[in-house]
This record gives C-alpha cells, structure tokens and sequence, in this order.
C-alpha cells in the first residue's frame, strides 16, 4: 500500500520533489506457515485449526443499491478435530452446508461466523464449506472501518490489512494463504477485473459473470474485484503478460495518461525480475479506478491505483508482488518487510535509470530525519498497529535497506535480496529471519547495525559500520 503523497511546506522544494511518490502516511508463538492467532494487532482476524486450500467465491452485485449477494464455498483441511469453527464475515449469512449437507451456525458477533458441524471434523480430512450471504457492504462499519469503495456506476473493493470480510467468507489472516476462483455477476454493459488470469465470461440478457483464476497461493486481502465501465488493454510485452483496466468515468486526458503509465507496468515488472529473481505470478498489470481511495494496493498479480498515478508508485506496488505478495507477514508488526522493501525499489529503480544514487537518497533522507524526534520514535519491527503504515515504516524501512547495501557490499546486497524470495516464495516470513539471513549471505555479525537501523529510537550513529 501506498498513499497518496501530501507534500506540506515543511519540505524543502528539492527534496519534496524527490519524495514525490515516495512518502507515505501512513512473539514467536507458532511455526511460520501457521496462523499467527490471535495476531496482537487484529486480535479477530483469521483462526486456527485449519488450513484453507481454496476459495470459490460467486458474488452478485447490485449498483442500483450496492446490495451484495454471493456463495462461497470453502476447501479448507482440519489441521486438528474440529467441533466448530469460525470464518471471518460482516454480511449476514443464509445458510451453511459442509459437503452438501446443510449444518448449524451463528453470528458470534458482527465479525465472526460461528459454524457447527453435524460432526466433529477429522483432522487431515479435506471438506467443502458452502455459505451462502447477503448484505449492504457500503452500509457496513467494523473496527472504526468502512472500506467498501463504490458509486453507483464503480466499485472496487481495495484496502489493508483488511477488506475481505466485506465480501466473502475467510480465515482473514496474511499466514493462511490459498487459490482463488473469483466469478462476479454484474450488470452485461459493465466489465469486471480481479487477480489472476481472465477464465472467462458469460452474457446473458441482462447481466454477465466473469471468471478470473489465481493459482498461487494468495493471501486474502490482496484479493479484489473492480467492476464498472473499463477501457481494458492486454496483451504480452517484455516477456510478460498484462492486463491493465482505466476507468472510462475518468476524463478523456487523464484516461490516456493513466492508460500509458499502465503499459509501463510489464516493462517494470521485468526490471524487477533482473534484480530480484522470476516474477511470481503469471501476469501482470493494474487497474486504475475513478473512485478516489486515497492510496495505492498492491493486489496480488494486478494493483490498483488511483487516477494518473506517478510512475514511481507503480515501481513500489509492482516491487509488493515479490515482497508482500509472494513472500508475505507472518505478523502485521513485520509490516517494514513489505512498505521498507517496496520503497527502496524506487530508489534503487531512480538510480538505475540515471537518477540519483541509493547511496545520495539515503543521506539526504538522513539529514532530512535526523532531527525528527518523531520519526525515529517508533520500534521499526514493532510499530503498532496505529502506525504500521507510518511515514517512518516506509521511509526508516528503505533507509535501513539502502545502509545495508552500503554495510555488506552491493553484489552481497543483490544475492541477499534474492535468496529472500527465492526461499520463502508463497510463504511468510519474521523480521528476525531477514536479518538471520543477511548474516549469512555476507558472514558479517549485523546485530549492532539491525539494532541501530531497526529499533533504536534515534538516529544510528554517521558511521562506515552503519552503512553512512
């Protein structure tokens, strides 16, 4: 994620212009690979004792009202008996069948539906969750959250860390990735764009559904739909495939604009394969909608943006595919993973297309920030749950990657940054096994620096074994 730049008259003119798309407002308990529940941050987000495989989510959307239809059916596997179980939901549900056979449920509360098999589930046993659901998304609060984002000629339905829940059933947790089968029904004249690759679409008299397909594992708020009235470009170019929607609600200057700044997106996305290893997915893209979310989402082989957006915030969503995406949070704390790593790819993407160097950003941005008592205020690997989308996250998070660059060499820094996706591809990973694994790639003993960098609440040291 990534918001839409403010810049105030407390930057200077030169570097506000240099920050322009790159500021942004904002216990080891299990194994990785589990769910990391209940997650101190969102403590009703996601549950245990189950693994989902996959999602088939068919929802039926009405723009006259925004009313919400839908079934889901889950695959999900017992990871111990089961006597009941929950799924992350805010609309209210109709009914629920385990392998077709209709079972008791409730809403716990506005968040949790609480489900009872006719028997407990057998651990290790595969089965099918059917629910069927109803509601008003747009009409939904929960958490001091409204996140359905529509009108009635557009809806797209983009945030983080949560969004899910507004329309389909879900263990709402980044650990329980699955694969997705995503058919929406709207209105014939609309177009409907989601993650993956297009299956297909079926017209009737008055409305269609289209069938898009992700096959790698993905974690469920990254999963999205956008339907309304779309100018779609797709195609292969720079050895990937794309698929990029602008609104056609959007006037005619800025389509075009918004439009080229989306062809951009496959030539990127193979820059970032030199530097960092296959692209993880299958396609790639963006969607640019007229609806104004106020920030950018890296969702999951296809982003969203909002209208024009610079190109340095394609380089930091597209740069999410690998970190965020494919290699995901175990713990929201963990969030520096993903924003830290995304931001220094448009420092070092600006320097190797003859911009400034990493090594020149970094020391501005440090005499920037060093006076600023609140920016170096914040545990880095733990920022709380109020600002896991702080300036600092993004901004402290590249600077602390640009030092390390600096403090064990560049091709040190290039294998250190490869051997990361390559190993916890479609996985989820802690701050601690990143820094773990720079000692290794470069045999140098970092505590000190990771300390410095990380999670003192001051400005490290001007020093070579800082990375300054």
């Amino acid at each position: 994620m990534l918001r839409r730049p403010r810049i105030t008259s407390r930057l200077s003119p030169a570097l506000a212009l240099a920050l322009v798309g790159v500021l942004a407002t904002g216990s080891l308990a299990a194994p990785i690979g589990a769910p990391q529940v209940p997650d101190p941050y969102f403590p009703a987000d996601g549950n245990v004792g189950y693994d989902v495989r996959h999602y088939d989510i068919r929802d039926r959307y009405r723009f006259s009202d925004g009313r919400l239809s839908g079934t889901t059916t889950v695959r999900l596997v017992p990871t111990q008996e089961l006597a009941e179980f929950n799924l992350d939901l805010l609309l209210t549900p109709d009914d629920v069948e385990i392998d077709g056979v209709d079972v008791d449920f409730e809403k716990a509360d506005k968040h949790e539906l609480v489900i009872t098999p006719a028997a407990p589930l057998a651990a290790g046993e595969p089965v099918e969750v059917r629910v069927r659901y109803h509601g008003f998304p747009g009409r939904i609060a929960w958490d001091g959250e409204q996140n359905w984002l529509a009108n009635g000629s557009e809806v797209i339905t983009m945030n983080e860390p949560h969004m899910a829940a507004w329309w389909f059933p879900s263990n709402d947790h980044p650990t329980d990735k699955a694969r997705f089968d995503i058919r929406i029904t709207v209105p014939k004249s609309k177009e409907v764009v989601s993650n993956g690759v297009l299956v297909g679409r079926v017209a009737r008299e008055k409305t269609a559904t289209t069938h898009w397909r992700m096959t790698d594992p993905m974690t469920t708020y990254l999963a999205f739909f956008a339907a309304g009235d779309f100018a779609i470009e797709r195609g292969r170019a720079h050895g990937q495939r794309y698929y990029n929607a602008v609104s056609e609600r959007l006037g005619d200057r800025t389509q075009r604009s918004s439009m080229a700044t989306l062809r951009k997106s496959a030539r990127i996305t193979a820059w970032l394969e030199d530097e960092l290893g296959d692209y993880p997915f299958a396609t790639t893209g963006g969607v640019v909608t007229s609806l104004d979310p106020g920030f950018a989402l890296e969702n999951q082989s296809r982003p969203t943006y909002w209208a024009d957006p610079p190109l340095t915030i394609v380089v930091h969503e597209l740069a999410h595919q690998w970190f965020g995406d494919s290699v995901s949070v175990a713990r929201w704390r963990d969030i520096w993973l993903n924003e830290g790593f995304a931001t220094y790819l448009q420092l070092r993407y600006d320097e190797a297309h003859g911009g400034r160097s990493t090594d020149r950003s970094l020391h501005a941005y440090y005499r920037w920030y060093r006076g600023d008592d609140e920016f170096w205020d914040l545990t880095l690997t733990d920022p709380g749950p109020g600002r896991i989308f702080d300036f600092a996250v993004y901004d402290r998070g590249a600077m602390t990657l640009a030092a390390l660059r600096n403090r064990i060499g560049k091709p040190d820094f290039r294998r250190l940054l490869r051997r990361w996706v390559a190993q916890h591809a479609d996985g989820n990973v802690m701050a601690e096994q990143f820094e773990e694994l720079a000692e290794t790639v470069s045999g140098e003993e970092l505590g000190p620096f990771f300390q410095a960098w990380l999670r003192d609440h001051r400005p490290p040291p001007n020093r070579p074994r800082f990375g300054l």
